[in-house]
């Protein structure tokens, strides 16, 4: 805060610019990173570059993205000190979908020149961001190992809910069917600034490989959760059919009704994740026979 109000700077809030200002808060997030010498470190937000100072005498590398050109000067004389630290000052994201090839091209370099590396993001997420940031990554292949962020905590819940719940979606499966995502703290709106409306929390994921690994098409997998819970409320059985009807009979989707032995009655959100990822998996063979 000071920083800023020494150069005559006041938060953005097009960039969804809520500073952590609270110095146990970003110990607290830097400590649950587990953070060591083989660790490439992605932060995106980077601010004053205060957090990031503070991992780069940890890890053995940390890659900083910080859109406002502002704050990247800032940022740049703060972490001046450290070799270790490669500051971006770009959007970190392509599209949605997708990252800044530069911010791929620059970890890959970095996790290259560690020998034995690995991935952690650790970030006070712009709210806007946070969800194609985390989902993001694990579509990138990297080596990612943990995630530890600050994000709107209503996101959080829709991050690690179950089914039958008002905040179980398309992201929970998603995510749920790669990784372990929990909250490790609830944030109030005082600890940043300027206050947010909302309150937050630090949510924490790491891999599950065993989970990941039944995935058979990992792109056909995400289009299948976000067509599918597109119309979370609608029968499935009727979703599965309109949402395929170019690529196989519907005659198929009551086959693989009772195969998996669901009721007439079924909606997706009452299903478990790896349930899914099943359903994902048949319906992905379903398309492709006889294609080889």
């Amino acid at each position: 805060m000071a920083l800023l109000k020494q150069h005559g700077l006041n938060p953005r809030s097009d960039l969804g610019q809520n500073f952590l200002t609270d110095v146990n808060i970003i110990d607290f997030v830097v400590a649950e990173a587990h953070l060591g010498p083989k660790d490439v470190v992605l932060e995106v937000g980077a601010g004053t570059g205060g957090m990031t100072a503070f991992m780069a005498q940890q890890a053995g590398a940390v890659v900083s993205v910080e859109l406002d050109r502002h704050l990247h000067a800032i940022a740049t004389g703060v972490i001046e000190p450290y070799d270790n630290v490669t500051l971006l000052q770009c959007d970190a994201l392509k599209n949605k979908n997708n990252f800044q090839p530069i911010v791929l091209e620059t970890l890959r370099n970095q996790l290259d020149a560690i020998e034995g590396s690995q991935l952690k993001l650790v970030a006070n997420l712009p709210y806007a961001i946070a969800t194609p940031v985390i989902s993001n990554l694990t579509l990138t292949g990297l080596p990612w190992t943990r995630m530890v962020c600050t994000i709107q905590l209503e996101l959080a819940q829709r991050m690690t809910a179950s089914p039958q719940t008002g905040n179980y979606g398309s992201l929970a499966v998603w995510l749920q069917a790669q990784s372990f995502p929990s909250i490790l703290k609830k944030l109030g709106p005082q600890v940043f600034w300027p206050r947010p409306k909302v309150h937050s929390a630090v949510i924490c994921l790491t891999p599950a490989p065993e989970r990941f690994g039944k995935i058979e098409d990992l792109l056909f997998f995400q289009d299948f959760l976000r067509r599918l819970f597109h119309h979370r409320r609608k029968l499935m059985r009727g979703v599965l059919k309109g949402m395929y009807r170019k690529q196989m009979p519907k005659e198929r989707v009551d086959d693989l009704f009772e195969e998996f032995g669901f009721g007439v009655n079924q909606r997706a959100e009452e299903l478990e994740p790896e349930v899914l990822v099943r359903v994902s998996n048949r319906l992905f063979g379903m398309m492709n026979e006889g294609t080889d």
